[in-house]
């Protein structure tokens, strides 16, 4: 005897694919994407993105960011901001001084110098001829400078201020001068992490007359300052870090 047919399969029949080749009942495969540098998610499975990081930002040109710190995974120093790089010791950033010095300002110091020698080995002859000759010392005519002098002064003078424009330029561009770039430190705005630009820069040069003041004070002040901060950087908001370049 005949079995009466079963109910219909809703589904259709299983092994009868239908036109998209793919068989009835089976679950279909989700439509795959390119994944991240063009690889390709394992078989049916989502797309899996990877996760940006909080906070990152491209370094600049020159190293850090021109927007904001670059992050280094280094603990903040008490006062920074968050992401700031940990900030250059005292001992670095006379490190840094004193390489510029030698590198920029050791031979116009030398020249200007030796226009002041002259002029005070002329002043001083003159005082003894004028004692000699009986002459007070209110009447004795003043030494004739020479032309010698007065050329190693305007020269000595005139190179100090070229290395003073090129530095303010190197740090308010780049934030190092070749000295902070040897002792691997950096000048940079302390709410962004920004580079200061050539005014500021100069501003702040100008400025450290403050830190020279009461016994050279303001130079001392970032011993024990939170953000190690002259008095100079503090009027201009700026802050040396370490080079995370």
């Amino acid at each position: 005897m005949s079995q009466p047919p079963g109910p219909a399969n809703p589904y259709g029949d299983p092994q009868q694919p239908h036109d998209g080749g793919q068989p009835y009942g089976y679950p279909q495969n989700p439509p795959q994407q390119p994944g991240p540098y063009g690889q390709q998610p394992p078989y049916g499975y989502p797309q899996q993105g990877i996760p940006a990081q909080p906070g990152y930002q491209q370094p600049g040109p020159y190293g850090p960011p021109q927007g904001g710190y670059q992050q280094g995974g280094y603990p903040p120093a008490p006062g920074a901001l968050p992401g700031m790089p940990p900030l250059a010791g005292w001992g670095l950033r006379v490190g840094a001084v004193l390489l510029d010095y030698l590198m920029f300002f050791l031979v116009p110091s030398g020249l200007s110098m030796a226009g002041y020698v002259q002029i005070i080995i002329k002043a001083v002859q003159q005082a003894n001829d004028c004692v000699d000759a009986g002459i007070p010392t209110s009447s004795c005519p003043n030494p004739d400078v020479s032309g010698g002098s007065v050329t190693l002064l305007l020269f000595g003078g005139a190179l100090s201020l070229a290395a003073l424009l090129f530095l303010c330029y190197r740090e308010g561009t780049t934030g190092q001068t070749p000295g902070k770039r040897i002792a691997g430190i950096r000048l940079l705005r302390e709410q962004d992490g920004s580079t200061l630009g050539f005014g500021l820069a100069f501003g702040r040069r100008l400025l450290h007359f403050l830190d020279s003041l009461a016994c050279y004070l303001g130079w001392l002040w970032p011993l024990w300052d939170a953000k190690k901060q002259t008095f100079a950087d503090k009027i201009v908001h700026t802050v040396v870090i370490k080079d995370q370049s």
